[in-house]
């Protein structure tokens, strides 16, 4: 019995061969979880740009309101587009630089376009399309 507890007691640390599987299993896991890790910034850009295209779009809710209470009658996806396009404070959405142009139906769409201040270090462009209002 006390043979035993000698051997027991003298056995330290871990064989060769299960320093070897844990390796392994740490270079599988690493081989999977980077690429998703690397592409979550891209994603991650993507998203936030989304959220000045949402500006972008109150922002044409804005002027049109601006426009109804001012008295503008007949006011079209045209008329609204041209005082976007002609104002560089209404294009300026901090990060992101706002570009607004006809949608798929040019009577009544604008599209919408954020794309990040390279200069700021800012990636990431998305897009999306604002209706006039009936």
């Amino acid at each position: 019995m006390s043979r035993r507890r000698s051997k027991v007691s003298n056995q330290k640390g871990f064989t060769l061969i299960e320093i070897i599987a844990v390796l392994v299993i740490l270079g599988i896991l690493a081989a999977v979880a980077i690429p998703r890790f690397m592409d979550l910034t891209t994603v991650a850009s993507d998203k936030a740009a989304m959220q000045a295209v949402a500006e972008g779009k109150s922002r044409l809710s804005n002027q049109f309101a601006r426009n109804l209470l001012t008295g503008t009658t007949n006011l079209t996806q045209s008329k609204l587009l041209g005082q976007f396009t002609s104002s560089a404070l209404l294009r300026d959405a901090g990060d992101y630089t706002l570009t607004f142009s006809d949608g798929p139906n040019a009577a009544t769409d604008i599209k919408v376009k954020a794309d990040g201040v390279a200069a700021r270090g800012v990636k990431g462009s998305n897009s999306g399309i604002w209706n006039l209002p009936q």
